[in-house]
């Protein structure tokens, strides 16, 4: 099948889910319009990508039949066009072949992240600040939503460690590249002697999961529910709020104070947990396939240094594929999408 041939038959998809979305007995199903509205969003900008696919194939097959013209003014101008489009189509060829590929089937999935401050003191934990802030920003660039599970902070401000949710149409299929050591060599605002310091910051990734996609079974796990507290020691509040639930076969624990209500907080503990322990599991098996894993764009592993952030020469090197992107301040701002477009590019030629 061609790469026309796929694009119609994702266009025949997504014209059904068009029809499917107006059916009252989808719109009376609400996980069945879930399911349909996030399949139909994610056809949609295949099929947006398609039409501008086609239509410069269009408009370069009438600029090349104006070749013929005999007015030299008009081939001339056909000649342009016909540059113009050539150098165009390949790019815009490589984008739809990469929207193309069938997908993981966890790609679609909401995702959540851990950021936790590694060594380098104050400047890592205001380097997970920083970091948090470029996933935030670049979560309201694509539309998604952030929830904050947890969050410990600095005393100037950074944080020691940060848990969210990131919720959107096919969050995982970009965030998960982020999984692994981020290390920044620049010069810390409390480096009175203008020393470059080296800093690094652990980013897990997960895809958040559902009761049908991964369960836990409640015999497995112990909660002990005590007061909140913060920074210092200080209580949050009175009551007995706070959750820490342990997964007793694997001794994973996860902790959750955010909340007022007792109830909340064993529902986010619940999502980490499921998360957490579908991700042992998952290295557990990919450590028995080590071969297979050496081929892949990084093991997601915490240990792994995946990315440093020279600010000194305003450069992010991406270790996995050897490759240097500029203008660090855009990037922070948000603008990840050249890397982990590289990252996607490289994953698919291995």
């Amino acid at each position: 099948m061609n790469i026309l041939q796929e694009l119609e038959a994702k266009r025949a998809d997504f014209t059904k889910y068009e029809a499917d979305l107006a059916d009252p007995a989808v719109i009376g199903n609400s996980q069945k319009l879930k399911e349909i509205s996030q399949a139909y969003n994610e056809l949609r900008g295949i099929v947006e990508l398609g039409d501008v696919y086609e239509k410069t194939l269009h408009d370069l097959q009438g600029a090349r039949e104006m070749l013929k013209e005999t007015n030299p003014e008009v081939r001339s101008m056909a000649e342009s066009e016909v540059a113009e489009l050539v150098a165009t189509l390949p790019a815009l060829e490589e984008r739809l072949a990469l929207a193309l590929i069938p997908p993981d089937p966890l790609d679609k999935k909401d995702t959540i992240m851990e950021i936790r401050a590694g060594t380098g003191g104050d400047e890592s934990a205001l380097f997970a600040a920083e970091l948090f802030r470029a996933y935030s920003r670049y979560a309201e660039r694509h539309g998604w939503k952030i929830e904050v599970l947890s969050q410990h902070q600095s005393d100037l401000g950074g944080f020691k460690e940060i848990e969210f949710v990131v919720r959107g149409v096919a969050v995982y299929s970009k965030l998960k590249y982020e999984a692994g050591v981020h290390r920044v060599q620049r010069v810390p605002e409390t480096e009175k002697a203008g020393r470059v310091h080296t800093s690094t910051v652990t980013v897990a990734v997960l895809p958040e999961l559902e009761d049908t996609d991964f369960e836990l079974d409640p015999k497995d796990l112990r909660i002990d529910v005590t007061t909140s507290s913060g920074a210092g020691g200080q209580s949050v509040n009175t009551t007995y709020s706070a959750i820490r639930m342990t997964h007793l076969p694997t001794g994973i624990v996860v902790q959750c104070q955010d909340e007022r209500s007792q109830k909340q907080n064993k529902e986010k503990a619940m999502i980490v947990m499921r998360s957490r322990v579908w991700e042992f599991e998952r290295e557990k098996a990919a450590k028995e396939r080590s071969d297979e894993r050496r081929g892949q764009i990084g093991s997601g592993e915490r240990s792994e240094k995946i990315r440093t952030y020279n600010f000194p020469q305003d450069r992010l090197t991406d270790h996995r594929i050897n490759q240097n992107f500029s203008d660090l301040p855009s990037i922070m701002d948000g603008g990840l999408d050249d890397v982990i477009a590289a990252l996607k590019k490289a994953e698919r030629e291995l």
